[in-house]
């Protein structure tokens, strides 16, 4: 399992986009300073207010519209998928394509923001053709 920790401003906030993208709130670990957000079954958004990001690090906490430290990618089913993804985070109030679109045949992929700037990458991959693409190149 991956759990993934994010400073937000609003926590409240944050947990209802992350909600409109499909996430599901873990009322066990979630209070007024922190939101656990089921992304599946491996994969799980702490979503976590500044005040409370302190109590895990005193490092500074960088601004995620101005700079990145990691980019988060999720695989997707389908091209579509992620397309479906970008709009949804654009509807529920992200940004999307903060990074270049890529579209190589065998790849696809696209990105979008949440409210606080942290930049999530979607992608598809056809491996078979991934593959056969790589072994043309040797």
């Amino acid at each position: 399992m991956i759990f993934v920790n994010l400073p937000v401003s609003d926590v409240q906030a944050s947990t209802a986009f992350y909600e409109a993208l499909g996430a599901k709130k873990n009322a066990v670990f979630s209070n007024e300073t922190s939101s656990s957000m089921v992304i599946s079954d491996s994969i799980t958004v702490m979503l976590l207010s500044h005040e409370r990001w302190h109590d895990f690090t005193p490092k500074q906490i960088p601004d995620a519209k101005t700079s990145a430290q990691v980019l988060l990618c999720l695989s997707m089913d389908s091209p579509e998928a992620c397309d479906a993804a970008v709009a949804n985070a654009e509807k529920a109030g992200g940004t999307a394509d903060p990074t270049p679109k890529q579209d190589h045949g065998f790849m696809y992929g696209r990105s979008y923001e949440d409210p606080d700037g942290h930049i999530w990458e979607v992608m598809w991959m056809d491996m078979a053709a991934m593959q056969k693409a790589m072994a043309a190149q040797v």
